[in-house]
């Protein structure tokens, strides 16, 4: 299983970084490592000084895909959820000014919280639902999938031209803008419309 994270998805967020409006949907890898299930802690690490939160909405593959047509993308996942993706954002800002890959700041063990995934025949409309981020009961970050440049099905159709999709792998499909800075002792609480759908402590 694999997790494929989405880079630069929601064009406030892209301006709240400076960075360029991208023209193809940029992506990295998390390792399975990477993963924090069941509302369990995350645990700072010693390597940042300033990790940031990003909550994303979660697509769970169901079936084995390469190249798939745009039109057919939809029937390769089944189930959604919502999740965030921890980011050492000193590292990465480092790599970034000495032109260096930045997976160490994406990658490292528990900088991917997940939900639990509900059948995405709940939503009335995938193009439209609402997901918000509470950092200690205030909410910090809110959007629609909407919003996104790339909707689901462009995201599955391109990450397939270069990567073979398998069943269970995970798409983080980006992050809106509001993205901050965590502290331990720090709750982040998840919500899909009105559902809350996780509680992560940092300690």
């Amino acid at each position: 299983m694999k997790i494929i994270c989405t880079g630069r998805n929601y064009r406030a967020h892209a301006e709240e970084h400076k960075s360029k409006l991208p023209k193809e949907p940029v992506f990295f890898m998390k390792p399975e490592t990477a993963i924090i299930r069941n509302n369990l802690p995350f645990f700072y690490p010693e390597f940042s000084e300033k990790i940031h939160y990003e909550v994303e909405l979660v697509l769970r593959i169901c079936k084995l895909g390469k190249h798939i047509s745009e039109k057919f993308a939809h029937t390769y996942y089944d189930q959604i959820g919502i999740g965030l993706d921890f980011t050492a954002r000193d590292i990465q800002e480092n790599c970034k000014k000495k032109g260096l890959p930045w997976e160490i700041a994406k990658a490292f063990d528990g900088s991917a919280a997940i939900s639990n995934f509900v059948d995405k025949n709940k939503f009335k409309d995938l193009n439209n639902i609402n997901f918000s981020l509470n950092l200690n009961g205030k909410t910090v970050q809110e959007a629609s999938s909407s919003q996104m440049i790339f909707s689901f099905d462009q995201l599955i159709s391109y990450l397939s031209k270069f990567v073979t999709l398998k069943i269970g792998d995970l798409i983080f499909t980006g992050t809106p803008s509001g993205v901050g800075e965590v502290k331990i002792g720090d709750l982040l609480e998840g919500y899909v419309e009105d559902e809350k759908c996780f509680g992560v402590k940092v300690k």
